[in-house]
């Protein structure tokens, strides 16, 4: 277990720290005993002891700032419960959580199934012998969902890629389009977004039908983490917004004209 949660008193030790640094300069030690949990006079004694350690210092009359010392010691103690929370989240609670798949064949409850991801959703198929693998909870016939648990392995599939093409904004006087180079970039492509009227309109010019018309960034990003190629057509003007929900799904993507 983590050092901050080894015992009560770090635990309300760094509570109270957090406080402090979330109300700096002017310190109310009864708020901050309310918010922790604690009495008045308790928080009183932390901080003299967080004074004396030269994590905190005192300014004056019920004013206080944390020291670079105090920082340091909450950045460590925050990633140490990032990681438990990390660990509890993917290894603990990760192998009793209850997905639904979808049954590739007739399966009975309680039986180990291979794992697979088929066009960005979870498959299910008897035999159990994949490279991931889960347990059933009910009994599915062929296409049912079905709910899994018990995940072992690792599923295997390449994440997919996003493909960003530019057309011009209505501002634009001149706006040649090429509908049919638009209708080849997304022809194999499996999710298709479009972001604003001028995207829809080139779409629709082009013989295509987007899948959503609303937080076309983030809709690519998720379907490129399930392994499914996506394109997003959006203006010069709205390209960044993609791109940025893009970069923080961490998603390879390019940018084009069109």
């Amino acid at each position: 277990m983590t050092d901050v949660l080894e015992d009560k008193r770090t635990a309300t030790r760094f509570r109270i720290l957090v406080e402090m640094a979330d109300r700096q300069p002017a310190v109310s030690q009864g708020e901050i005993a309310e918010a922790v949990g604690v009495t008045s006079q308790a928080v009183s004694e932390y901080i003299r002891e967080l004074v004396e350690e030269g994590f905190v210092e005192k300014e004056g009359r019920s004013r206080y700032r944390v020291t670079k010392e105090g920082v340091d010691w909450l950045f460590g103690a925050a990633g140490d419960l990032r990681r438990y929370v990390e660990y509890v989240t993917d290894d603990v609670l990760g192998s009793v959580r209850e997905e639904a798949a979808i049954a590739g064949d007739r399966i009975a409850e309680g039986e180990t199934v291979t794992l697979s991801m088929v066009d960005g959703l979870l498959h299910a198929h008897s035999g159990g012998e994949g490279p991931a693998t889960g347990v059933t909870t009910g009994d599915a016939a062929t296409g049912e969902a079905v709910g899994v648990t018990g995940f072992e392995g690792i599923i295997e599939f390449d994440p997919g890629t996003v493909r960003v093409l530019q057309v011009p904004p209505v501002r634009v006087p001149d706006r040649d389009l090429d509908p049919e180079a638009l209708a080849a970039a997304c022809e194999d492509r499996g999710v298709v977004t479009a972001a604003g009227v001028e995207a829809v309109v080139a779409l629709r010019r082009a013989g295509v039908d987007p899948d959503t018309t609303f937080a076309a960034g983030e809709v690519a990003a998720d379907a490129a983490a399930r392994g499914v190629d996506a394109v997003v057509v959006t203006t010069t003007d709205g390209v960044g917004r993609v791109t940025d929900a893009l970069r923080d799904a961490g998603v390879d993507h390019e940018v084009s004209g069109i």
